[in-house]
């Protein structure tokens, strides 16, 4: 008969497993096996064997993984974990750090590879992340491709400290993840507040401070660190503001091209600039794209920003002639709003004109998504009729819309510009060199000339230049610059190349 009372087992199985769990129990299960099978032998060693398991499921510990028995609770919300936080660091007078780490182009890798190899990624990350920090920190994913970091309180955590963790989760994040048979190239910009650093009086203002940082970063990416200064808030602007004011910033010149130069991996000589917009507000200095572009195409003004780009970038064309700069082309991205234009040949016609230059001078760039999807003869008729005028035609960001072979021959496709997802760590990784050299091979073998995009290391650009790559651009390279600065960046890359050999190519 059993007289024991149901709290009575209870208790007696929790003592069972605090005895049968946790690390003391690594130090006496060798000695109990070994002990049992010297006193009794092989029928004591079996009996121990099996009836530890059977003790082990009678305590539930097959069935509960916490102590005592009881689910872990959930995490509070995230306003409260950040009070709560600060309050700590406050008391005890230690440091406070939040940290956001946003994945770059995580919506074309979720469009690429799929929804439940993005879900991958990201848990992959949120690991490698963890790996970098301390016990007591926190690692949560509010968002899609965007994760929180909330540290501990920490006894020393100032600005360089904290950017010497930003990097270390930085490099785990960036390391290539293997998913179905291939690689996986991820890149990762990172905003962070400190306590020490800002006014905050709460968690939520901490949040905002990095959210503030992370836009920033992002807008200087990709791979970008930015601590938060009260100085950021002014330049953060809310899209109704921009809204207001995009339209009168396009007409008024506030938004125009700035430069980033393009150069031939055999010589080093400039073969190029691409043009890119950028707005420079007159109280909150330069907007990101990322801003901005969106807004005018809400608007409906990307044809109307076409246009301008187009006219200063030929009229920087000119400059560039009358100051003896040896500059060939200079390329504007085309969107698809000018390329269903029917009257857009006539326009570049007259503005070549205008400007009396070559259409050789000017590179039509335009995007593979636009290529890959687009069904509307006016798109072809355009490109088709560019490349007759005597533009170049650029397919941009190859290898992220599924472009056919048939739609690079139907759009007359002169170059390809290989994404910079290819790009990375091309001089590491054998996968990320094997898939540059098959496009490679495929660009020889349909006579299509080549450029990389996003090259940010001498080592990319040599592995580049070795596996046949024929032009590069990148941060590597230079930063985006206006106007103004080209002259000076152009003068002294010339001038290095004066005493530098030739960077030969593979002809394996």
């Amino acid at each position: 008969m059993n007289d024991q009372s149901p709290p009575a087992m209870d208790r007696l199985r929790r003592k069972l497993r605090q005895a049968l769990t946790g690390p003391h129990i690594l130090a006496f299960l060798p000695a109990v096996v070994l002990g049992s099978f010297w006193i009794g032998g092989e029928a004591w060693l079996l009996a121990v064997s099996l009836g530890l398991p059977v003790l082990y499921a009678f305590a539930g510990g097959f069935s509960q993984w916490q102590p005592d028995g009881e689910n872990r609770p959930p995490l509070p919300p995230l306003d409260q974990i950040l009070d709560t936080r600060l309050e700590e660091s406050v008391q005890k007078g230690m440091g406070f750090g939040c940290f956001l780490i946003a994945l770059d182009d995580f919506e074309e890798l979720r469009e690429r590879h799929g929804v439940s190899a993005a879900r991958r990624v990201v848990a992959r990350v949120t690991d490698r992340i963890g790996s970098a920090l301390r016990q007591g920190d926190l690692v949560l994913t509010p968002d899609d491709g965007v994760f929180v970091v909330i540290l501990a309180p920490v006894r020393h955590l100032d600005l360089e400290a904290a950017i010497q963790l930003s990097r270390r989760m930085q490099y785990a994040v960036e390391e290539p993840i293997s998913m179905d048979a291939t690689s996986v190239f991820i890149s990762c910009s990172i905003g962070f507040c400190l306590s020490q650093q800002s006014v905050s009086t709460t968690g939520l203002q901490m949040l905002d401070g990095a959210t503030t940082a992370l836009s920033e970063a992002r807008a200087n990416g990709p791979s970008a660190i930015r601590a938060f200064t009260e100085g950021m808030k002014a330049a953060n602007i809310s899209r109704t503001a921009l809204s207001d004011e995009v339209s009168l910033a396009l007409e008024s010149g506030q938004i125009h091209p700035w430069y980033q130069p393009q150069i031939s991996t055999d010589t080093g000589h400039i073969t190029g600039f691409e043009a890119l917009a950028r707005w420079i507000h007159p109280s909150r200095g330069v907007v990101p794209p990322a801003d901005f572009l969106p807004v005018l195409e809400r608007a409906g003004l990307m044809e109307r920003l076409g246009e301008v780009m187009l006219a200063r970038a030929l009229d920087a064309l000119r400059d560039w002639d009358q100051a003896g700069a040896i500059v060939p082309r200079v390329g504007v991205n085309f969107t698809p709003e000018e390329l269903r234009n029917p009257k857009l040949l006539e326009k570049i016609t007259w503005e070549l004109d205008r400007y009396d230059l070559s259409a050789d001078r000017l590179s039509v760039e335009v995007l593979e998504t636009v290529v890959a999807a687009s069904p509307d003869d006016v798109v072809a008729r355009n490109i088709n009729g560019l490349s007759k005028l005597g533009c170049a035609i650029d397919l941009d960001d190859f290898g992220t819309g599924h472009a056919s072979i048939s739609s690079i021959r139907r759009f007359a496709i002169q170059r390809i510009k290989i994404d910079r997802s290819f790009v990375m760590k091309v001089d590491r990784d054998p996968d990320q060199q094997r898939m540059v050299a098959a496009i490679l091979t495929m660009a020889e073998r349909l006579n299509l000339e080549t450029l990389a995009e996003g090259v940010e290391t001498v080592g990319e650009h040599a592995m580049l230049a070795q596996l046949g790559c024929g032009h590069v651009q990148g941060f590597g390279i230079a930063r985006p610059m206006p106007f103004e600065q080209t002259l000076d960046w152009i003068r002294a890359h010339e001038a290095k190349l004066q005493n530098t050999p030739c960077i030969g190519r593979s002809t394996g």
